[in-house]
């Protein structure tokens, strides 16, 4: 994303990506090819204007998102935690302790059922087990001293 200003008093007629109006303020946003009113390129989840948040977007899907919303939605590579493959965008996932999951990767680690909104889970050290199959406590008491064990979750 540019921020530029309309160079020494050339009249250039730039129509907006957002709007669709004439650009005829002072300063403009480059983005994506395309010119920008600096208050029309906003994030399509929050609303943010981009121009003012810093100097990046991403594109995905036909979304424009803050850096912000992009992590939320796609995780840090935009790519399944489970299988390392990418998401994409239109594609509906799951969340667990800021991994994001295809729905189908989304499973227990050791029955492989896939889990769905409303299903108890456990998330043990990175691993996902449905609420029949987590570790029993002894095997869970040897891993206290090093490894976190995080309280059950449900999906929602």
């Amino acid at each position: 994303m540019v921020n530029s200003q309309v160079a020494g008093g050339v009249c250039v007629s730039r129509s907006c990506a957002g709007c669709g109006g004439r650009i005829a303020d002072r300063f403009l946003l480059f983005s994506m090819e395309r010119y920008w009113h600096t208050h029309c390129l906003k994030c399509s989840c929050c609303q943010a204007q981009l121009g003012d948040i810093g100097s990046s977007c991403y594109s995905k899907g036909g979304m424009i998102l803050c850096r912000t919303d992009y992590i939320r939605l796609f995780g840090h590579t935009g790519a399944c935690s489970a299988c390392g493959q990418s998401i994409p965008a239109s594609e509906m996932v799951m969340r667990a302790q800021g991994n994001v999951y295809h729905l189908k990767c989304f499973s227990c680690a050791t029955c492989r059922n896939q889990l769905v909104p409303g299903d108890r889970f456990h998330y043990v050290n990175g691993t996902i087990f449905c609420e029949h199959d987590r570790p029993g406590a002894a095997l869970l008491n040897t891993h206290l001293q090093s490894n976190p064990v995080l309280p059950d979750q449900k999906v929602c």
